[in-house]
């Protein structure tokens, strides 16, 4: 398999996580009515089905790393030449922007904006 279609099948895995992350998301909070337990539910089962789906299709194709750091890893224990991971982190930054588009446009939300969730960090 060549190194391009490999970065290719990273970059669409890739977009395929994110686009059924955030789409699951967005799908449990509309249909949840304010159960957040429910919608996190909804987005936890969609997230673990498409990353077994995922990585069935495409590991044999290209480890279906879809994570720069999983992919680090994979060139520090050998599996992957490091002169493949500035093209295989590439492709997944560019199937993620992709993926995060494509789910906002299914929801007619804008195709990138910043999050209006305060998220709470550390309490001591």
């Amino acid at each position: 398999m060549t190194l391009g279609r490999r970065a290719a099948s990273e970059a669409l895995a890739t977009a395929l996580l994110l686009a059924t992350i955030i789409g699951s998301g967005v799908m449990g909070e509309n249909l949840a009515q304010g159960n957040t337990a429910i919608a996190l539910l909804a987005n936890a089962i969609a997230t673990g089905a498409i990353l077994v789906v995922l990585i069935l299709a495409f590991g044999p194709i290209s480890g279906a790393h879809m994570n720069p750091l999983v992919t680090v890893a994979e060139a520090w224990r050998g599996n992957l030449g490091w002169r493949d991971v500035p093209l295989y982190i590439g492709a997944q930054v560019a199937g993620a922007y992709a993926g995060v588009a494509a789910a906002h446009a299914m929801f007619g939300k804008p195709l990138f904006f910043a999050s209006q969730q305060a998220r709470a960090g550390w309490h001591r």
